[in-house]
């Protein structure tokens, strides 16, 4: 038999090797928290106050927001928005902590009968003492300058309100006593080891001392940061 004359059957295309899946990011799949969603939240919020969307669209991302389960659903409702990723952070050059200078003097916050606010863009010191009597003091550390890691605040309130809020990203522990009073600090450690550490002490008789996050708030890029407030 001549094989040259055999008709020869087509050969059929090989089959596409199937493709994998990517796998997920790490931490998607974490269940969302209130705080999540706060901050996601807060996020639209900004975005419809500047223009960045609209009404419609604020709304439609808000029910988005609530109704998701995992951080993985909420990261990508605000990726085209401003702060919708948070930036990675090195350790050693994000927290850029001049020498600690033990000998410098403490900051001093008084109301008596009276209010006092220290807030916005601000160099904190190593020590504050806080003292309200018959008044409100209220510090507030997220857009402040860390300059070093550990930041001790000495609240005492009597008959008065001291209230201190800090950046998520940082830890903050409290030691005090509430006599006929409030003491409350919401104690958190931060992922990053290097990131500062608010130490609140103290006592209130008849008053009020509270720390704790302001949901939203992250300090971030501390290095430059902190070169900008000092001019270089």
């Amino acid at each position: 038999m001549d094989l040259e004359k055999q008709p020869q059957k087509p050969v059929a295309p090989a089959e596409p090797a199937p493709v994998a899946p990517a796998p997920a990011a790490a931490g998607d799949s974490l269940r969302a928290s209130d705080a999540d969603r706060d901050r996601i939240a807060d996020i639209l919020r900004d975005a419809l106050a500047e223009g960045r969307i609209d009404a419609e669209e604020h709304s439609e991302r808000i029910d988005a927001v609530y109704r998701a389960k995992t951080v993985g659903e909420l990261e990508p409702i605000v990726r085209d928005l401003p702060a919708g990723t948070r930036p990675s952070q090195d350790p050693e050059s994000a927290y850029a902590y001049g020498p600690d200078d033990t000998s410098a003097p403490a900051d001093n916050v008084v109301a008596v009968f009276s209010s006092t606010t220290r807030k916005g863009r601000w160099r904190v010191g190593r020590r504050t003492n806080a003292f309200s009597l018959f008044g409100h003091i209220e510090i507030d550390l997220t857009e402040a300058l860390f300059a070093q890691r550990l930041t001790t605040i000495n609240a005492t309130s009597i008959f008065g309100n001291v209230e201190v809020r800090v950046p998520e990203n940082i830890s903050l522990r409290g030691n005090g006593t509430g006599v006929f009073g409030n003491f409350e600090v919401v104690n958190m450690e931060a992922a990053d080891p290097q990131a500062p550490v608010v130490v609140i002490n103290g006592y209130s008789v008849f008053g009020n001392v509270e720390a704790k996050p302001k949901r939203g708030k992250w300090v971030t890029n501390l290095q430059s940061r902190l070169r900008k407030h000092l001019g270089h």
